[in-house]
């Protein structure tokens, strides 16, 4: 998933508006599994309630300002993405399974197929990321790709590190060092509550991209941020609210693009070509 257009760029006051008025009103519908869409009135009522300018969201004409206008544009646009493009594709542990093996068998790969996490039974193979792997190994050709950095990220410039990143990513093409792109992979078949450790997750990505907004704002060095999850319970019946803070996060360019259970097979051979197209221009 890209980012809609109408909603890159707001300034940061948007985004803090956003933010403020979900976690006082709540991001989900309590008993109908699905994402909240916030009329001017509750927008407006948020405001009174958390004793901010009221005036900000209904002018003294008693009309909605555009400040008032666009937020509740884009809660609009946040929920139905969320309920009609994002809720169907998550998978299960079943449905990433099938997709797994069906890629796997339709030609020979050499890309890493990782373990997950687990133990005992619920030991195997780390679906989500074998499947990115193997289309990444399929779009890429011959070019290089480190599949599994254990560095962590680095662009230099001279021969001389110019920024490095505060944490290790899943992914980086062609190479952690001066990557073209990076990505992370946050799969979770197994888990059946929304602890902390997925809500840290998401909070990487949060810090993983200001640290690239700072580079390319700071050197005009673009580094491609992708953001790759699945998991129908985890995400949908646990942590729709962090749904929200993620489709919140591309919007605000923290994420050049998510990517969301089956939409990986959907998306990854365009976004490779495209990782193709930069890498031969340089």
């Amino acid at each position: 998933m890209r980012p809609d257009g109408r909603f890159v760029g707001q300034p940061k006051q948007f985004w803090a508006c956003v933010r403020t008025i979900s976690q006082w009103v709540g991001y989900t519908e309590r008993g109908k599994g699905s994402i909240k869409v916030l009329s001017v009135d509750q927008i407006r009522d948020a405001f009174k309630e958390l004793n901010l300018n009221a005036r900000e969201i209904i002018d003294e004409s008693g009309a909605p300002t555009k400040l008032a206008k666009n937020l509740h544009q884009y809660f609009e646009y946040r929920a139905r993405i969320l309920n009609e493009l994002v809720r169907p594709r998550l998978m299960n542990l079943q449905k990433a399974k099938a997709a797994f093996e069906r890629i796997r068998d339709a030609r020979p790969h050499a890309c890493p197929m990782p373990q997950n996490k687990q133990k005992a039974e619920k030991k195997g193979v780390a679906y989500l990321t074998a499947i990115t792997n193997m289309l990444i190994e399929e779009n890429l050709g011959e070019l290089p790709c480190n599949f599994d950095p254990r560095i962590l990220t680095t662009v230099t410039a001279g021969g001389v590190p110019l920024r490095t990143l505060a944490r290790r990513v899943d992914g980086a093409f062609p190479d952690a060092i001066n990557p073209i792109s990076i990505w992370e992979i946050k799969e979770y078949y197994y888990t059946t509550t929304f602890g902390s450790r997925v809500a840290d997750g998401v909070y990487e990505t949060l810090l993983d991209g200001m640290e690239l907004e700072e580079l390319f704002q700071s050197e005009k060095v673009k580094v491609h941020h992708y953001l790759i999850l699945d998991d129908y319970c985890t995400w949908w019946k646990c942590g729709r609210s962090y749904l929200c803070r993620i489709i919140d996060l591309l919007h605000m360019g923290y994420v050049d693009e998510a990517l969301f259970g089956s939409e990986v097979i959907e998306e990854i051979p365009r976004i490779v070509r495209e990782w193709v197209q930069l890498y031969r221009a340089l």
